[in-house]
C-alpha cells in the first residue's frame, strides 16, 4: 500500500537523470528538487497505482529530464512496503521513457522521555599550539614586487 508521507525520489530516462522529494497526501502529489517543482494527484489500488504528474520549471540550470520543461507525465506503478517503482511517459515527449523509483522517509520524533547526556568540555585536553604547529610545516612566503 503506498503511505501517506514524504518520500525521496529517484528519476530517470534516456536524457538523465535527478533526485528529488516528493509528498504524497490523501491522493495529491507536491513535490521539487533544485530546478522543477512537481504536482498532481495518484490512486491506489491495492499495490497498484497510477499517477497523473505535472512538472514544470521553476529555477535556471539543469535541462529537463524530458527535454520541454513543463510536461505532464502519465504514471502507473507499483508498491512494495516503503518503496514505490512507476513507469510512464510524458505527453509532451511520448518516446521519452520515465521511471521512478520513491523511498518512504519516515521521521522519527524523538521520545517525549529520552534523555540526554550532557558532556563538559576539558579545554585542557584539546591540542595545544596549533598556530604554532601550522606555521613551522608550512612556512610563510611573502613575494616581493621587482624593483623598478
Amino acid at each position: 500500500m503506498l503511505r501517506d508521507g514524504k518520500y525521496g525520489a529517484w528519476f530517470r530516462t534516456p536524457r538523465g537523470q535527478g533526485t528529488g522529494v516528493v509528498d504524497l497526501i490523501e491522493g495529491r502529489i507536491a513535490g521539487s528538487d533544485s530546478f522543477f517543482t512537481y504536482g498532481g494527484s495518484y490512486q491506489v489500488d491495492q499495490q497498484r497505482f497510477t499517477a497523473i504528474l505535472t512538472v514544470k520549471r521553476h529555477a535556471e540550470g539543469n535541462p529537463s529530464v524530458f527535454g520541454p520543461d513543463e510536461v505532464e507525465v502519465n504514471l502507473s506503478g507499483e508498491c512494495n512496503g516503503s518503496v514505490a517503482t512507476c513507469w510512464g511517459t510524458a505527453r509532451e515527449a511520448p518516446d521519452v521513457k520515465f521511471e521512478a523509483t520513491l523511498i518512504y522517509s519516515q521521521e522519527d520524533a524523538p521520545a517525549a522521555d529520552a534523555k540526554c547526556a550532557i558532556v563538559k568540555l576539558n579545554a585542557d585536553k584539546l591540542p595545544k599550539g596549533f598556530d604554532s604547529r601550522s606555521r613551522s610545516r608550512h612556512p610563510t612566503i611573502i613575494h616581493k614586487a621587482p624593483a623598478s
